[in-house]
C-alpha cells in the first residue's frame, strides 16, 4: 500500500513517485513536494509560519 506523505515545509501532500526525500545525519526524514520548499527550508532557513503560501501560515493566522 502506498502512503501519501506531507511536505515538511508547506504541508501539501506528496504523491508517491514524486517529491524529494531528504535524510539528515541524525536520521530524520524530511519530505518535500518541490525544490522551492526544499530550498526555502534547507538553504535559506525560512520559517514556514511566516510565508503566506504555506498551510502552516494559514493555521497560525486563523487563531
Amino acid at each position: 500500500m502506498l502512503q501519501i506523505k506531507k511536505c515538511s515545509f508547506c504541508g501539501k501532500e506528496v504523491i508517491p513517485g514524486t517529491g524529494i526525500m531528504y535524510v539528515k545525519n541524525d536520521g530524520t526524514v524530511l519530505w518535500f513536494c518541490s525544490s522551492k520548499c526544499r530550498k526555502n527550508m534547507l538553504k535559506l532557513g525560512r520559517d514556514p509560519r511566516k510565508l503566506k503560501w504555506t498551510s502552516k501560515y494559514k493555521k497560525v493566522s486563523a487563531r
